[in-house]
């Protein structure tokens, strides 16, 4: 049995399927949240967090491809150690995302948006040699780290510390040890001297 409630509706168990809206707050906009922040230091963080955080997705994907592609005798410590790197790089959106939310801002949270705007080359459909899904790896962080560095250092002038920390405490220093762990899988040093 339906009852009313106070505002004229039917209650019901039944969900309400379908439901459509207009876009209540446009990508690219910030709304006030009394964060002790000026709209334009929120803004601007909220505009290097955008590509950040597509990037991040980015380099997300090209860790689960790799990681889903990989060959060789090393097989097995790199599939490993790539799933690890993509569930932190993955941990990295989240946080991202959230604090660009908790700037007023519009977080890029559909993969196809996120293309559009990331700056990360897209990989080719097939596989690619082990060296060259690697060195793919280290580009993306590369471009991830150049940008994270130069925005952390324009966040603190502008007084937005929580953006800076989320920078240079997570992105930074995740995408650093990162770069180290796949960097030394590209050198060429033998197990054994014959």
């Amino acid at each position: 049995m339906s009852k009313s409630n106070s505002s004229g509706r039917t209650k019901s168990s039944q969900p309400w399927l379908h439901q459509k809206s207009g876009v209540i707050q446009e990508f690219g906009t910030v709304k006030q949240f009394p964060i002790g922040l000026s709209y334009d230091a929120r803004m601007y963080s909220c505009e290097r967090l955008s590509r950040i955080l597509a990037d991040t997705q980015m380099l997300y994907s090209l860790y689960k491809k790799s990681h889903w592609l990989m060959r060789g005798p090393t097989f097995y410590q790199l599939h490993l150690l790539l799933d690890k790197h993509a569930g932190e790089q993955l941990e990295l959106v989240d946080t991202i995302a959230e604090r660009m939310q908790s700037l007023g801002g519009v977080a890029v949270g559909d993969p196809r948006h996120a293309a559009e705007i990331t700056s990360v080359p897209r990989p080719p459909d097939g596989v690619e040699e082990v060296p060259a899904m690697l060195s793919r790896l280290l580009e993306a962080h590369e471009l991830i780290l150049v940008d994270s560095h130069d925005t952390a250092a324009r966040t603190a002038e502008m007084g937005d510390d929580g953006t800076n920390d989320l920078l240079v405490s997570e992105v930074i220093r995740t995408g650093e040890l990162q770069c180290w762990f796949i960097a030394e899988h590209l050198v060429d040093t033998p197990l054994v001297h014959v």
